[in-house]
């Protein structure tokens, strides 16, 4: 099938290069516009379009899809027989959703219809999800609506991060998606609707990613795995924002909510139930680094996060 690919970040990368290799044609990627970036503020393209760019496929860099008479010509110009999407991060209008014979069919991180929306891998982890997965489906007018084509069952390990989980699902949903292209072009595939009930997984704010110390704590643990590394997990010590990195569980319940008690080997936070062992963090003005060794040079004595 003739193909254009709309995604921009790097779990979308994944998807394009197994599309590139498979036997589907990718004729166009559509990808969000480069980006400033780093102290400087230099622009940098979007992982997918450097990708495209190496194999010499067309990107279109448009700001947005809505009212763009211009997009809108090129992709019926283009013909393709369905786009693929994998995050692009642009919303698709109702008017192009009939431009590919198949449809606009995305790649969802989710067993839908649970966790429809911008952040389902890190709304699974805080929610302590022990199977998450995911969906191939067709784009409507809805939130992560459409009818399901294909699923992937990816099981949520203990101590899973957002971007470690994501990694995962980012590799075996690409291939997810292909074999959904390969059963558009074969007829194979006979789509299913989705129930209307679900859950949903807003955008995870900075604000939210503030950890909370008085929650037990396995609740404390599966945030700052949720938050890892964007937004981030943070707390403040002294008034100054500091960023936290995998924290241990305990099975001991010797601190206060946020105090925290450093030894030669390790730092313990105390949490609303047990005290959890700190692994890394982020003081301002500074890179991550062992909790062990910022506790050897800080002096932590009567020390409280907050």
């Amino acid at each position: 099938m003739r193909l254009v690919f709309a995604g921009t970040p790097e779990p979308a990368v994944e998807s394009l290069k197994q599309l590139i290799e498979s036997r589907h044609e990718v004729v166009a990627v559509l990808t969000r516009p480069d980006a400033r970036k780093g102290r400087g503020r230099t622009l940098h393209p979007s992982p997918v379009k450097a990708l495209a760019e190496q194999h010499g496929i067309e990107v279109l860099t448009p700001e947005t899809l809505k009212d763009n008479a211009e997009i809108r010509e090129r992709l019926r110009e283009l013909a393709p027989d369905c786009i693929p999407v994998v995050a692009y991060g642009n919303l698709i209008p109702a008017d192009m959703l009939d431009i590919p014979t198949h449809g606009w069919v995305n790649l969802h991180f989710s067993l839908l219809p649970e966790w429809r929306g911008a952040a389902p891998v890190q709304r699974a982890i805080l929610n302590g999800d022990t199977e998450t997965g995911a969906t191939v489906f067709r784009i409507d007018e809805g939130l992560d609506t459409g009818d399901i084509l294909h699923v992937l069952v990816e099981p949520v390990v203990s101590d899973d991060t957002s971007d470690e989980l994501l990694a995962r699902l980012a590799f075996a949903g690409a291939v997810t998606l292909v074999e959904a292209m390969d059963g558009l072009e074969a007829g194979t595939i006979e789509p299913q609707p989705q129930r209307e009930e679900g859950t949903y997984a807003p955008k995870i704010t900075v604000d939210e990613a503030r950890i909370d110390w008085t929650q037990p704590a396995e609740i404390v643990d599966r945030a700052i795995r949720a938050y890892t590394t964007a937004p981030g997990a943070w707390t403040t010590l002294n008034g100054d924002r500091v960023k936290v990195d995998r924290v241990t569980p305990t099975e001991t319940s010797e601190l206060a909510p946020g105090e925290v008690a450093a030894t030669k080997k390790e730092v313990r936070v105390g949490t609303g139930t047990n005290d959890v062992v700190l692994s890394r963090i982020q003081p301002p003005g500074k890179k991550m680094m062992a909790a062990a060794d910022w506790a050897r040079g800080t002096d932590t004595e009567g020390m409280r996060f907050e």
